[in-house]
């Protein structure tokens, strides 16, 4: 397994983890299996944002005495209320409701305090400006969480966290297809049928996040990496072809700032099937070539950072330099650090030699050569 900084938090996480949520359909044996999987293979963080009582102990049952082992992301403002899942703000829920996650668990403290599920504008700045933050930051000073995060489906909110200064990572939802989607505040149009419209590679909200939590490191770890399951088929796939678990993982683990890709387990099988990654071929992770060919296609002269242009007869790190670039290009000056790791690299963009071979195996056309000169200009 191996692992990565989880933005500035100093953990370091495995790029496999845990999502909780499928655990709910499951006894305290079959739960236990999951993790001690899980825990087999080297993984060390795992969401838990479920209210519902019997997952919650069963997870705690399935990590007593192991509880160093994990790296445990629990939510404030996920609550149970009359036998069923209650999103809430209202601190006389939040509060219990959190207490209640501690005490299941068998623990005394949550590595990652997430504020749960902010997809509004509105309700962010609230959050922020109220009550419900200073509980959080409250728990964060009494040593019960050790870190800040929040989850959202929408790379607005996304980027309002990523620059408050108060959120230290955030849980957001990754995959080819919703990379496509603009901005929204309600994730029930990330399952729309229609993707026509959106076929035009990744949304620039999304990549703007993805560069902006980079640049202030805030890590990222990611939910709904296989879109449901959705892109496992051709049928229901936006694009219409089928990927893989370890097509969908090599994806997420691509983007910029992200540290971890938290898939749900139905079984240990599951787990196998995303901890295969690890051993995976090149051909094996490869998802530029499905899209590149897909009956809709969608990323036509982007870079997805793939890897596809490798190898450079000059030694340059392509797919780096690329992300570097796009990094640096949004900002009126290239970031010091930005500098700091391009001078870094052991052959930069200067060093190109135009030779094209790079462009050719690029499988979504993207002008390589000119982007490694503009690359020089602005970090050389």
């Amino acid at each position: 397994m191996r692992y990565r900084d989880l933005g500035k938090t100093g953990l370091k996480v495995s790029e496999i983890g845990l999502g909780g949520e499928w655990l709910e359909r499951h006894n305290t044996e079959e739960v236990k299996a999951v993790i001690d999987c899980c825990e087999s293979y080297g993984i060390n963080i795992l969401d838990c944002w479920m209210a519902e009582p019997n997952v919650r102990s069963n997870i705690g049952k399935a990590i007593a005495g192991k509880r160093d082992k994990w790296i445990i992301q629990g939510h404030f403002g996920s609550t149970w209320q009359d036998g069923q899942y209650v999103r809430t703000r209202e601190m006389d829920k939040v509060k219990p409701a959190f207490e209640d996650l501690l005490s299941r668990l068998g623990t005394d403290y949550i590595d990652l305090g997430m504020i749960h599920f902010v997809d509004e504008e509105a309700e962010f700045h609230r959050i922020m400006e109220g009550e419900f933050l200073a509980y959080v930051k409250e728990q964060k000073e009494k040593g019960v969480i050790r870190h800040i995060g929040m989850s959202t489906h929408n790379p607005k909110v996304g980027k309002l966290a990523a620059m408050s200064g108060e959120i230290e990572m955030i849980l957001f939802s990754i995959n080819p297809a919703f990379d496509l989607l603009p901005a929204s505040e309600d994730m029930n149009t990330y399952f729309a049928e229609d993707y026509e419209e959106t076929l035009g590679g990744i949304h620039p909200d999304r990549a703007e996040l993805y560069r902006i939590c980079e640049q202030q490191g805030v890590g990222i770890t990611v939910m709904k990496g296989y879109a449901g399951g959705r892109l496992f088929s051709a049928q229901s796939s936006p694009f219409g072809v089928a990927l893989t678990p370890i097509q969908c993982i090599h994806y997420a683990l691509t983007r910029p700032a992200v540290a971890s890709i938290l898939a749900g387990y139905d079984t240990p099988e599951h787990v196998r099937d995303a901890v295969a990654y690890e051993t995976a071929s090149e051909e094996e992770k490869n998802y530029a070539d499905v899209l590149a060919h897909a009956p809709h296609h969608a990323y036509s002269g982007q870079c997805t950072y793939c890897g596809h242009c490798a190898p450079c007869p000059a030694g340059i790190d392509i797919a780096m330099v690329n992300k570097l670039y796009d990094l640096a290009s949004m900002q009126e000056q290239a970031p010091a650090s930005i500098r700091a790791h391009y001078e870094a690299l052991e052959a930069s963009a200067a060093d190109c030699i135009a030779c094209g071979g790079c462009e050719e195996r690029c499988p979504f056309g993207v002008p390589v050569m000119a982007r490694m000169e503009k690359a020089a200009k602005l970090l050389g």
